[in-house]
């Protein structure tokens, strides 16, 4: 079999030029295909098809993928520069994110674990800039089933989620002490909780059907003030509890 040759080549319509090797009137061995609006891939062909490792570059996003190919489209395993500072490494299947992978987003958010159709799907892991930690379950992009929220300042939620929200059957243990097990409706708790507890000196249970909105007061060393103590907020930590009014 006669070894490939190297050869230029500019397509009839001027926006394809070829600059590589070739076997028998064919693109074939190592090449590199040029736009004419600057996006080029370079990399393997084989008889005439992109097919095997390379790269490719877009002009127009500034784009750029590193893996490998199946006639002309990202398939198998590759790494995926965005234009915007956002990059995929993992499974790709006919253009499209497929299968395990990880993605950094250009905020900072990184997620590790299953996607489909280029959307986070399946079980995977979030972490956030400020320090979230998210494992669970995610249908297109979205939590939803079962995961467990874990936070910088000792917060952990688990149970149910809907609409990338709390949302169904979950339990959380506020870094306040504060813990809710019960019902929630988009990322708010319902009124039939199971239980219910602030800790401190003492610690006081509130029955099913409470109300879940409450005020903490506590004693600082400017003097008594009292802080309306919601989920997700930040109560102060340093002073004791004195009263609970539900």
């Amino acid at each position: 079999s006669k070894k490939p040759r190297y050869g230029r080549y500019v397509y009839p319509n001027s926006f394809f030029k070829y600059e590589g090797q070739w076997k028998r009137g064919k693109k074939h061995g190592h090449g590199k295909l040029l736009f004419k609006d600057g996006s080029y891939y370079e990399g393997e062909f084989a008889d005439g098809e992109i097919v095997g490792h390379g790269l490719r570059y877009w002009a127009s996003t500034g784009n750029t993928y590193s893996g490998q190919f199946l006639f002309g489209e990202l398939h198998g395993h590759g790494v995926f520069h965005y234009g915007n500072g956002s990059k995929y490494e993992g499974e790709f299947s006919y253009g499209v994110r497929e299968g395990h992978g990880s993605l950094t987003e250009k905020d900072g958010v990184t997620y590790q674990g299953s996607f489909h159709n280029n959307k986070k799907h399946g079980g995977g892991k979030m972490t956030f800039p400020n320090g979230d930690k998210f494992e669970g379950d995610w249908i297109l992009d979205q939590r939803q089933g079962h995961g467990i929220l874990q936070c910088p300042d000792g917060t952990v939620y688990e149970g149910q989620w809907r609409n990338d929200m709390f949302n169904g059957q979950g339990c959380m243990i506020h870094c306040s002490g504060v813990i809710y097990d019960g019902l929630w409706h988009n990322g708010s708790p319902l009124g039939q909780a199971k239980t219910m507890a602030i800790v401190g000196p003492e610690v006081v249970d509130a029955s099913q059907g409470s109300v879940l909105t409450f005020h903490v007061q506590l004693q600082t060393d400017n003097g008594e003030i009292v802080f309306p103590l919601l989920f997700g907020g930040s109560p102060s930590d340093t002073g004791r509890l004195l009263s609970y009014r539900p």
